[in-house]
């Protein structure tokens, strides 16, 4: 058995569950980096890891890993590379490069040197040339440098493995799936124990929650780009997804429960329940969070809540925040409360001492993953010492009002 070099990319702050999932899958001295996973397998755990990861972005096939100084060592790396044995000039590439520390002074220029060097060999050893397509190319290409150092990857994943296809709405400022998946690797739920989202929005924890409990397979409706390559063996990737699908539970109703204010946002998860066939499993309703009730004497409560960083909304949130948490501590005694937020006023303002505080990113956007243990008692406040050892950075970004 042949070992390969793998990297997964996911959200930042999610590594060590992608660590986790990826060695459940098989694969072999997984190690988190920041942003991503590197790992070793072979071919069956490529094409496991993108057909079944909920954590992972995209699963990059390591091509290369030398020392540089230049532009022209990138260009004589990527060359001596044997383009022809993966794919042919038939497919069309797309060249992307990033860097940390990098002293190269332009990535563009590196970008092109990447893309002329695979030509290059191209017209060298099959005597043409693969056409550059930057919006739906059948092969994508990364590099990345850091100060030292230039790895050359070949994406086997195609499209993102994050867009699952069930969010035909996905509504305002929507949490992508993949974070909402590690989210809940987190917080440590697991089928059959009650699962709340009280804002639920377009519903992206409830249908992950869905996924998770039936074991479904989240590529098994879709192409990916190792298809496409030349070693790409038919007869194993069938049988990968005929034991992914053999492991899969029949459907029927989970304790997972979601609710919103709004009924326009609830009518955009109910649609996006149904049209992926879960709604049967999840019970929705149009409730006030501030009002709503524990649907179980324990369980976990995961959310994203609204947040603004406007002085008229603020004012609101500041307002909010504190029913939020006395709701929580009222009506939700016994349970763990989980709410991802890029608010700085939220961990100040709800009134509740987190016992976990992680930082997570949504895109490019700096969050906290905050956890609180809902005992039966009065309300704790925050102390100084813990609102001031871990405050967010201030978001420059406009109002998000309704999440999922």
């Amino acid at each position: 058995m042949t070992l390969h070099q793998f990297f997964a990319p996911c959200p930042r702050g999610l590594e060590s569950a992608l660590v986790s999932e990826l060695e459940r899958l098989g694969a072999s001295f997984a190690t988190g980096r920041d942003g991503g996973v590197q790992f070793q397998g072979d071919w069956t755990i490529c094409y496991r890891a993108n057909l079944e990861s909920r954590i992972a972005s995209r699963i990059l096939w390591q091509v290369a890993s030398e020392l540089y100084s230049s532009e022209a060592d990138v260009y004589e790396t990527t060359r001596a590379l044997p383009w022809k044995e993966w794919f042919g000039p038939a497919l069309t590439i797309r060249v992307n490069v990033a860097a940390i520390k990098c002293p190269l002074r332009s990535l563009e220029f590196v970008t092109l040197k990447i893309k002329d060097a695979v030509c290059d060999k191209f017209r060298e050893t099959a005597g043409c040339r693969p056409s550059v397509n930057t919006v739906q190319p059948d092969i994508r290409i990364h590099g990345f440098l850091n100060a030292q150092r230039f790895s050359l990857y070949l994406d086997t994943s195609g499209d993102a493995l994050f867009k699952r296809g069930l969010r035909k709405n996905a509504g305002e400022a929507p949490i992508r799936e993949n974070l909402a998946a590690g989210i809940l690797s987190l917080t440590g739920w697991q089928p059959g124990i009650p699962l709340l989202d009280p804002m639920c929005g377009s519903g992206t924890f409830l249908l992950e929650a869905a996924q998770i409990a039936l074991n479904i397979a989240l590529g098994a409706g879709r192409s990916f780009a190792f298809e496409k390559l030349a070693n790409f063996d038919k007869d194993r990737w069938d049988q990968v997804k005929e034991a992914a699908t053999a492991r899969q539970k029949p459907r029927m109703p989970q304790p997972i429960f979601g609710s919103d204010l709004y009924g326009d946002v609830l009518a955009i998860a109910r649609a996006n329940l149904s049209d992926a066939g879960f709604s049967e499993l999840v019970t929705l309703k149009q409730a006030n969070v501030l009002e709503v009730s524990a649907p179980a004497s324990s369980g976990f409560l995961v959310t994203n809540p609204p947040y603004g960083v406007r002085i008229g909304e603020q004012q609101q949130l500041i307002e909010f925040y504190p029913k939020l948490g006395d709701a929580l501590k009222k009506k939700f005694s016994g349970w763990t409360v989980y709410i991802i937020t890029a608010d700085p006023l939220l961990p100040k303002s709800i009134r509740l001492t987190p016992t976990r505080r992680i930082p997570l990113f949504n895109g490019a956007l700096e969050c906290r993953l905050l956890e609180y243990k809902m005992v039966a008692g009065g309300m704790r406040r925050v102390r100084k010492a813990d609102v001031t050892k871990d405050i967010m950075t201030p978001l420059d970004q406009t109002v998000k009002s309704r999440h999922g």
